[in-house]
């Protein structure tokens, strides 16, 4: 797989439709040494994922009965906003613990919003069931080239922007975000994967030596709490050799606090994972090493303002 083609054409395709999202360079948040900041959570529906909705959407067709997608919340609304925006039908499949924020933003969209029982698996078990009854087309969250591609985009943009980092830090729930990452650098930056210690398949997988069920709980579950890493997540971080780290709760709540603090960016738990790893020493840089960390998320439950 060329991924470079991969994500510039997907990149070239989305851009009309995505926002370019700001960039801090040299921030001093009080850690051992400035960072540089992305805040992709300023993105359409507060997240990456329209990126890879996207890019998905305009690179196929689209039966009459639209498309339908299983989402912990962000992309589902990812989804239903760019299905909108394109003119199609969305059907999107979240679970309760989705929270009331992304619930809403979901509603909002005029998407035919259902709300199941458990976790992201059951939502898209459910999703997959009206995807052969329906003959729509499904938007995976994360594990399949068009998802992937399209948040590679990030990276790309970010490279424009002048990035001159050594290392990028990125959060992980399903993988599509750091798989597109990794896809765009391709060894070229050293990539550090962050998971919750309570929702880590990443970790998993790399132990274990393939892809294989976790149990998901935790502050960002609703967010990382993927059962099982993406496939080509997986794949890739075998070939660039993508380090993983964890970190747990109280380390990602106090980075979303930081966040607030020092820069007046509210973000959910998973938006702050990422930060979280150079605060709490889940990853420490080395001497001059040139540190970047991408804030992915924006829809904290309950909603601040509701």
């Amino acid at each position: 797989m060329n991924w470079t083609a991969e994500i510039e054409a997907a990149w070239s395709r989305i851009a009309p439709h995505v926002r370019r999202t700001p960039v801090l360079m040299g921030c001093d948040l009080g850690l051992a040494q400035p960072s540089d900041l992305k805040f992709e959570q300023m993105q359409h529906t507060g997240s990456f994922k329209p990126r890879g909705a996207f890019n998905t959407l305009l690179s196929s067709h689209v039966p009459r009965a639209g498309v339908v997608a299983a989402s912990g919340g962000n992309h589902g609304a990812a989804v239903a906003f760019a299905a909108g925006r394109l003119g199609h039908r969305a059907t999107i499949f979240v679970p309760e613990i989705a929270g009331p924020t992304k619930i809403n933003l979901i509603r909002e969209t005029g998407a035919d919003l259902h709300v199941v029982p458990g976790a992201y698996a059951n939502a898209l078990e459910a999703a997959q069931a009206f995807e052969a009854q329906s003959g729509a087309m499904q938007i995976h969250a994360y594990d399949s080239i068009g998802t992937v591609a399209g948040q590679g985009s990030v990276a790309a943009e970010w490279d424009a922007q002048g990035l001159e980092a050594d290392t990028v830090i990125i959060a992980v729930g399903g993988g599509g975000l750091v798989a597109g990452a990794m896809g765009w650098w391709a060894g070229r930056r050293k990539i550090i994967a962050v998971e919750p210690v309570t929702s880590c398949a990443l970790h998993a997988a790399l132990e274990a030596g393939a892809p294989v069920d976790v149990e998901v709980a935790g502050i960002a579950a609703n967010a990382l709490g993927a059962k099982r890493i993406g496939q080509i997540c997986f794949d890739l971080a075998r070939e660039t050799g993508a380090q993983s780290v964890l970190v747990p709760d109280e380390a990602i709540a106090a980075a979303q606090s930081l966040l607030w603090r020092q820069l007046r960016q509210l973000v959910e738990p998973a938006g702050a994972t990422a930060l979280s790893a150079v605060m709490s020493g889940a990853y420490v840089p080395e001497p001059g090493e040139r540190v970047a960390v991408l804030v992915c998320g924006a829809n904290p439950a309950p909603d601040p303002l509701s």
